[in-house]
């Protein structure tokens, strides 16, 4: 059955009855009490860490890095997979070994765990294959059975509700339904559904039907209907899927009290998120936005580099809004339709990368973004565009990787692009996310292994902020 989705005006947000916060956190920490497991979040991209602070990312799934953060103090930590940048061999082979690693992990620290697939706010990315494969391996390495897959994409820092099961993403002042959106049309990821059921059915290709859906509504949520939706979590079993609505924080507070004593009952659930759950079950409060004075020593005498790779039409409006800069700003442009030309990609690297030394050297800020087009042909398939978007990524990255001048600063601007820059160009192996420099816009502190250590750098979603935002923060940091 397809559900229909209209747009809707945000103000719709404001008809539905508050909380007491107070109370709730109060409650949320209660539960917390005999609640020991590590929270792992496998995150398909930097952005995951959006909404935290003082957590740890590991850029491999080596045994050693995943024991060490097993044994570690902290009750969360992130992998990085970056496997929206992946084939669907590869996504298989990766979370096979992943899932196998923490299976054994759990088992050598004697810890359980709770998996955390985070994934889109805008429903992008190996769905449900990668959950699929997580559950799989799980329950063939381990005694542990997936009763459910709680799906809950909502992101309040990036615009992203979910009402009546139907996601939606603000644009303006109004809340456009998530199928009816750009980011749907994606060539890789795309799909055409807004009402979650009907999202699981599409993608599942029929495997899981829109009717099975458990879902777990506003008025349920905003009702405190704790009971009613804790006995819908103990009923899950076959891998249901469970759709969660959330406009706000204090619905995924209510949400994780239910689910805790779900699992305290003998419940086992795998999560495919954004990134407020990771959020609320890692226990991470709100701090201040990080400044300039946080990011930049006033000692630097070189200047900033600014890596925009994404191709959605928020990056670039954004990257619109940038070139109006009255800062002393040079822009190169990288172009990616070298990649049809033998050697094209090596020689627009060497181009960029000598005009761009020169200028941080003598304290300039560059911004290097690609071309906003590329061609690729018409009878160019998924995993054709996927591989010429990794190859233009690779080259791209390797501009940080070549760079023999430490920046003041190191902007990012894309999922796939951060990725690659913290961990081929700027060869991060264990970051501290240090917080955000604005909403959904986080910072890593680099490890005393990477080509620049001790260095903040930002990575900036694609799909995020207004459209000033980048403008905003490459001047305050200039």
């Amino acid at each position: 059955m397809k559900h229909n989705a209209e747009v809707l005006k945000t103000d719709v947000l404001d008809k539905y009855p508050s909380m007491d916060t107070e109370h709730i956190d109060h409650m949320l920490r209660s539960e917390y009490q005999d609640f020991h497991k590590k929270i792992v979040v496998l995150d398909d991209d930097p952005t995951g860490i959006q909404t935290v602070h003082n957590v740890y990312v590991y850029t491999d799934w080596e045994e050693a890095s995943i024991n060490e953060a097993f044994s570690a103090k902290e009750d969360m930590f992130f992998l990085l997979t970056n496997s929206r940048s992946f084939s669907r061999e590869q996504t298989i082979q990766v979370h096979t070994l992943i899932a196998r690693r923490l299976a054994a992990a759990a088992v050598k620290n004697n810890q359980g765990f709770f998996l955390i697939s985070r994934g889109d706010s805008t429903l992008r990315g190996h769905y449900p294959l990668e959950t699929a494969i997580l559950r799989d391996t799980l329950e063939s390495e381990s005694d542990m059975k997936m009763d459910g897959e709680i799906i809950y994409p909502f992101f309040k820092e990036g615009g992203r509700y979910t009402l009546n099961n139907i996601h939606y993403v603000k644009e303006g002042d109004f809340l456009t339904p998530a199928g009816n959106t750009e980011f749907a049309k994606d060539k890789t990821f795309g799909y055409s559904s807004s009402d979650l059921r009907d999202y699981v059915e599409e993608k599942s290709e029929g495997n899981y039907s829109s009717e099975d859906c458990i879902t777990i509504s506003l008025e349920e949520l905003r009702g405190r209907k704790l009971d009613i939706i804790t006995e819908k979590l103990l009923s899950a079993s076959g891998f249901a899927k469970i759709i969660v609505n959330a406009i706000d924080y204090t619905d995924v507070k209510i949400f994780c009290i239910c689910l805790i004593r779900a699992i305290r009952q003998g419940k086992n659930f795998l999560a495919r998120s954004a990134a407020a759950l990771p959020k609320v079950l890692g226990q991470i409060t709100d701090v201040p936005l990080l400044t300039q004075k946080d990011l930049v020593a006033d000692s630097e005498d070189k200047g900033g580099i600014v890596i925009i790779g994404s191709h959605v039409k928020k990056t670039t409006d954004q990257l619109n809004a940038l070139l109006e800069s009255k800062k002393d700003l040079t822009f190169l442009e990288f172009n990616v339709n070298a990649y049809f030309l033998e050697g094209g990609l090596k020689a627009e690297v060497q181009r960029i990368l000598e005009r761009a030394e020169a200028l941080i050297r003598s304290n300039k800020t560059v911004i290097i973004y690609t071309s906003r087009q590329l061609l690729v042909p018409d009878t160019a398939d998924k995993d054709e565009i996927l591989m010429a978007s990794v190859h233009i990524s690779d080259a791209l990255t390797s501009i940080i990787s070549l760079l023999t001048v430490k920046p003041r600063f190191i902007i990012a601007k894309g999922g796939i692009t951060s990725s690659d820059v913290g961990t081929k160009g700027l060869q991060v192996k264990k970051a501290l996310v240090l917080g955000q420099v604005k909403k959904g816009i986080p910072v890593w502190l680099t490890g005393a292994e990477s080509k620049f250590p001790d260095t903040p750098y930002i990575i900036f979603p694609g799909n995020v902020g207004e459209v000033n935002t980048l403008r905003e923060i490459v001047e305050e940091l200039c």
